[in-house]
């Protein structure tokens, strides 16, 4: 390991002959009082204490320097001025964790090497500008590997691997430790309280720039695209920018939330005589003494349970309780006050490639992918009593305090002072990219001529004329579970997990439904096989594939899929094994529903199912690269939540968004939005 003091005989050689760096791979170490996992990078480096303790770097692939920052040593000036150099490459493994710390860094040390993209009145002027920054993270979850850096060095078989103690080390040095009489009652470790701790701490700090370089050395040859960069920079802009939060209202909800509990609790222990009626166990038995045998108090058991009319009014309302207590709400709050920041912001909430199959993101903190929708008329009024903290008016409002809490969760998330909110996604977005794959004319006509797909998939299978509101309505509810189920080769099971029972529908018309909705659709079942046997092909015979678009090709123990737009699918070590039918399968390496390394078993219409989700997210960063010059704050799904002037025009933000990718002729597509104060489902 070389240690950096002021300038390196490297720098200081390869400036005097007037070289230029092109690239620097880097990796810190620092230290926060404020909890990482819990609030994200951005709030983390906002705690007084935050600092960085290493930077481990190397310039154009050569050795790898660690200055000890936390020992007195100064980082060299031609490195300062690369971190703000857009004309240098940065390479990091999840490098918006190394930009936002050094973007701070650099404020407080070292302000005249700082600077940033704001715009006036934006808010992303904290932060350097993410581009020429790269980020080996992203590679890999771009050839299908996996999203850590030891993971990806175990998959690879590097010989530099991530060393296994760095999680002590971290624990130890990063993180404020517990006062006791053994260590003299400190809060923190130096380097000073365990040299030889802090020598290994280096060395660690070494090796994953290491790793990190080994990474770029073994996927050279099958590098990002320039538009997949450009796609992460803007995601880098819309987390810098973050979305505000009313934390007077998420404060609120968390303070009404323990109301709740304490007076459901109450009740529940008023009817039970349970002493803990939120422990299943206790509720269990209790239930048993009542006759009464549940194998799980799940939503679904328990709202069953309920609606049995010859049930005890007792256990009814027991359970009635028991699935209010269980209302996991107030952890979303709980997540808001963790990550806001001090401007109100919170940020850091997507996670680029977060899904490696199809390119589309993650929630990460908040989780913004999946909050509970609202149903509610009155959501204004709910939300003032909230803000104002009156319990009794919203129990004696509402049937259920814990359901209102739930339904307000979107409405944390405001638009800022004399702004709206432009909220706008796309109408069926995979149902119309299915069909324009498939060719399925019928369903792109319909699309064309903005009509409701739920009437016209059910006029299909039944052979009747379907009105939303007028002739044969009643079926219209089986079109819209066909739809939402079947369309990736589901059958009866999909059905019932995508809730057909609960529905009304009984089991008896499960398979005629799917039978119905297949036959109504013959292309797309055809194009599910046509897939299929265009995988066995690549991979048995290695030999290239095109079908509608779609370009499918075995390289270097990889599968590709070459989507219309350009970018590829990777599926790692792909081979022909047997399913548990005895049929032919493709298997894959990839992160699986363990969340482990493992082996998967796929088939030509999950293999779809990954292509239009993928040609969809791809549809989606055009329409968010087509609006790049409006505020992107946020986006869940096929929604974009744009914060602008209240005299924006939402129909031309939909217009917008709505526009057809020239990679995508003959496909129809269609934006609705609306404007809010307050984010919500409309």
């Amino acid at each position: 390991m070389r240690e950096e003091g002021c300038r390196s005989e490297m720098a200081d050689a390869f400036f005097q002959i007037g070289g230029k760096m092109k690239t620097i791979s880097i990796d810190v170490e620092s230290y926060s009082g404020n909890d990482l996992g819990k609030c994200g990078v951005y709030k983390y480096v906002q705690h007084p204490d935050f600092d960085i303790l290493l930077f481990g770097y190397a310039v154009d692939g050569g050795d790898v320097r660690v200055v000890d920052l936390a020992s007195g040593k100064t980082m060299p000036e031609e490195v300062l001025a690369a971190l703000s150099d857009e004309t240098v490459t940065k390479w990091a493994f999840n490098s918006n964790f190394e930009r936002v710390c050094l973007s701070e860094w650099l404020r407080r040390n070292h302000p005249e090497y700082f600077r940033s993209y704001n715009d006036d009145g934006d808010t992303v002027g904290n932060y350097l500008d993410p581009h020429g920054w790269k980020c080996s993270m992203i590679w890999s979850a771009y050839l299908g590997l996996p999203l850590s850096l030891a993971g990806v060095g175990a998959v690879l078989r590097l010989e530099e691997q991530k060393l296994k103690e760095g999680k002590d080390l971290i624990r130890y040095f990063c993180m404020p430790c517990k006062e006791t009489k053994a260590n003299g009652g400190r809060t923190r470790n130096l380097p000073e309280h365990d040299r030889e701790k802090w020598k290994r701490f280096k060395s660690y700090n070494q090796r994953d720039v290491d790793v990190e370089i080994s990474i770029q050395e073994k996927l050279r040859n099958f590098p990002v695209p320039d538009f997949v960069w450009e796609e992460f920079w803007l995601d880098q802009e819309i987390n810098d920018r973050g979305i505000l939060l009313d934390m007077d209202l998420v404060e609120n909800e968390i303070l009404l939330d323990g109301i709740s509990k304490d007076k459901l609790s109450d009740s529940m222990k008023e009817i039970t005589g349970l002493e803990n009626p939120n422990s299943v166990v206790q509720v269990k038995q209790w239930l048993s003494s009542r006759g009464v045998e549940m194998e799980s108090l799940g939503k679904k058991d328990a709202a069953r349970m309920i609606a049995d009319r010859d049930m005890d009014e007792e256990v009814t309302e027991a359970l009635k309780l028991r699935l209010q207590l269980a209302k996991s709400s107030v952890k979303k709050y709980q997540a808001m006050r963790n990550a806001v920041c001090r401007d109100g912001r919170a940020r850091g909430m997507f996670q680029f490639y977060g899904a490696n199959r199809s390119g589309r993101w993650a929630g990460r903190i908040i989780q913004l992918q999946n909050l509970p929708q609202n149903h509610m008329e009155d959501l204004a009024q709910a939300r003032d009593l909230v803000k104002n903290g009156d319990y009794e008016a919203l129990s004696m409002l509402y049937d259920s305090v814990p359901n209102v809490l739930s339904e307000l969760i979107r409405t944390a998330f405001v638009a800022g002072d004399g702004n709206k909110f432009c909220v706008s996604d796309f109408s069926a977005i995979e149902a119309r990219v299915l069909s324009w794959l498939a060719g399925e004319r019928w369903r792109m006509e319909v699309f064309a001529g903005n009509g409701d797909i739920y009437c016209a998939s059910a006029s299909a299978m039944f052979g009747v004329p379907v009105e939303k509101h007028g002739r044969n309505a009643e079926l219209r509810q089986k079109g819209k579970i066909a739809e939402l189920a079947l369309g990736y080769s589901g059958s009866v099971g999909a059905l019932k997990s995508m809730g057909a029972l609960e529905m009304g529908l009984k089991e008896e018309e499960l398979q005629p439904l799917v039978d119905s909705w297949r036959m109504a659709n013959p292309n797309i079942v055809r194009f599910w096989w046509a897939v299929d046997r265009a995988v066995k092909k690549a991979v048995k015979q290695r030999e290239v594939s095109v079908l509608r678009r779609i370009r499918f090709k075995c390289r270097s123990r990889m599968l590709f899929i070459t989507l219309p737009s350009g970018r590829r699918l990777a599926y790692v070590k792909p081979r022909i094994g047997e399913n548990r039918f005895g049929g032919e399968s493709v298997t894959y390496e990839g992160v699986g529903g363990t969340k482990k390394w493992e082996r998967i078993e796929s088939y030509g219409p999950k293999f779809v199912e990954n292509i239009v989700q993928a040609i969809s997210r791809d549809i989606l960063c055009y329409a968010m690269r087509t609006l790049s010059h409006c505020r992107i704050c946020a986006h869940v799904h096929d929604e974009l939540i744009i914060e602008c002037r209240k005299d924006a025009s939402l129909d031309a933000i939909c217009e917008q968004m709505g526009r057809t990718p020239p990679w995508a002729e003959g496909l129809v597509l269609r934006a609705d939005g609306y404007e809010t104060l307050f984010y919500k489902k409309d």
